[in-house]
């Protein structure tokens, strides 16, 4: 029995990508979970389906772990989630980013190859269908100005040692497509938002701290856009390129929803105010507070999906005034 192989499985993204994808079944195949549970990994994302995927704790860039599991599970498909994705973290300690995000990248592509083929553009039988799904990030392309979006054609200009790290980890998957032919897809994604996201992230942080009557810190001017996309959406997105994308091609993922961080923040303090009001009667937007820029950040993401709308006919179907009122109902239990 082949087996699809998910990293960072117990991550916020991968988490939801593994809940979706079981109960959607798996068309014969197992399911492997590998994950090194850092502080953004938790396997109590994946309580309610425990014991229907094998469990492997471990490191991506442990080159002898990562040929086992190849071997052990016969892995032919892999969804590549695993990676350090905290920008802030990066800034302060880029040498965890380049292992993870680069190194790590390297081993299981490496083992992919080793496992699925026999020489450059030559199958090993029985892996013809073989396939790596590597998913990254929309910083690989840096910062827009207040016009323009991101497509597959835009340049690699990442800023951040977060972002130059996933752009050389999406080189390094390019390379082994057209270097070896082997069977690789790109996904590039706009910020996610939704549950089981960990704490650190804008939207869990604004809910946290409104909660905790503690100030809702944004940076600088709070004038930074992002593209928003709701994670079951992105989940979605992904399988559909595993399954129908183009071998060697890239496909840009987003909702065509673009909101400043000001924005955001207020939208989320007024559901706050209707949900559960403060009980001096204040608006939770009075805690709002500016805070000094993070290094280098960029001002504008916004991703063009027309790629994947026209040629593998997926369009996000959660509105973001739906994903927003979930994600803050479930964060409302979550840090109550």
């Amino acid at each position: 029995m082949n087996s699809i192989l998910v990293t960072g499985g117990a991550g916020f993204i991968g988490s939801n990508y593994v809940l979706d994808l079981l109960e959607k079944g798996l068309d014969g195949r197992r399911l492997v979970v590998l994950d090194s549970l850092t502080y953004a990994g938790d396997l109590d994302h994946l309580a309610t389906v425990a014991g229907k995927f094998d469990f492997v704790h471990g490191d991506i860039s442990d080159s002898a772990l990562v040929t086992q599991v190849f071997l052990d599970y016969s892995v032919d498909q892999v969804v590549h989630f695993a990676a350090e994705s905290h920008v802030d973290n990066s800034i302060s300690d880029p040498g965890i980013f380049v292992r993870t995000n680069i190194l790590g990248t390297y081993t299981l592509i490496e083992a992919a190859r080793n496992a699925w083929m026999v020489a450059p553009f030559k199958v090993r039988p029985g892996f013809e269908a073989a396939r790596f799904l590597h998913v990254s990030t929309d910083e690989v392309f840096g910062t827009l100005t207040a016009s323009g979006t991101f497509s597959e054609t835009s340049p690699y200009a990442p800023n951040s040692p977060y972002s130059a790290t996933k752009a050389g980890s999406d080189f390094l998957v390019r390379s082994f497509f057209h270097t070896y032919g082997l069977n690789v897809v790109t996904t590039n994604c706009s910020n996610n938002y939704g549950p089981r996201q960990h704490h650190e992230k804008l939207i869990p942080t604004v809910i946290r701290s409104a909660l905790g009557d503690l100030p809702i810190p944004i940076y600088g001017t709070g004038e930074n856009v992002r593209d928003w996309l709701f994670v079951s959406d992105h989940c979605q997105a992904i399988q559909r390129v595993l399954d129908s994308g183009v071998s060697g091609e890239t496909y840009l993922i987003g909702s065509r929803n673009e909101w400043t961080n000001n924005r955001i923040v207020t939208a989320i303090c007024k559901i706050l105010d209707e949900k559960i009001p403060r009980s001096d009667g204040r608006p939770y937007s009075d805690q709002i507070t500016y805070v000094a820029d993070r290094p280098g950040h960029d001002l504008r993401y916004a991703i063009d999906p027309s790629k994947i709308e026209s040629e593998l006919g997926w369009t996000a179907p959660t509105s973001f005034s739906d994903g927003l009122e979930l994600t803050v109902a479930g964060y409302i239990r979550r840090f109550q």
